[in-house]
């Protein structure tokens, strides 16, 4: 039984993932992931779902998503409307201009970020796609 139940824990992680990752957020990602869990695995599913999806729901902490915001915030960026819904995995139109995130930000990882539709948006600057969007 004991073998059942960690069996189905670690398919359950493993299906819950690719579905979090396209969460916009930490709590998305968890609800999503719990949702997902509920389905296929009941309740230990659910608890296991929503671990996985919090997990890869969010790039940044909560600290560097607390810097990026304060720093967007200070540099008064346009918001451009765009008419297609941002969505965490898919490229951004060309016509979204892109801005550094400079290293005394404190990101671990090289990233660029837009205001889109009043929400700031953590982009990957070599293929334009949304990594996150800053609640």
């Amino acid at each position: 039984m004991r073998n059942h139940v960690l069996n189905s824990a670690a398919l359950l992680t493993l299906l819950a993932l690719p579905l979090a990752a396209c969460q916009s957020g930490t709590t998305a990602g968890a609800a999503g992931g719990a949702v997902t869990g509920a389905i296929v695995g009941g309740p230990v599913g659910a608890v296991v779902g929503g671990v996985a999806g919090a997990a890869a729901g969010s790039v940044l902490s909560a600290d560097e998503s607390t810097r990026v915001r304060s720093y967007v915030v200070a540099e008064r960026r346009p918001s451009i409307r765009v008419s297609e819904e941002v969505v965490v995995g898919q490229p951004l139109p060309p016509r979204v201009r892109l801005y550094s995130v400079p290293p005394t930000v404190g990101l671990r990882t090289n990233y660029s970020y837009t205001v889109v539709n009043d929400q700031t948006v953590l982009v990957d600057p070599q293929t334009r796609t949304v990594v996150q969007v800053i609640e």
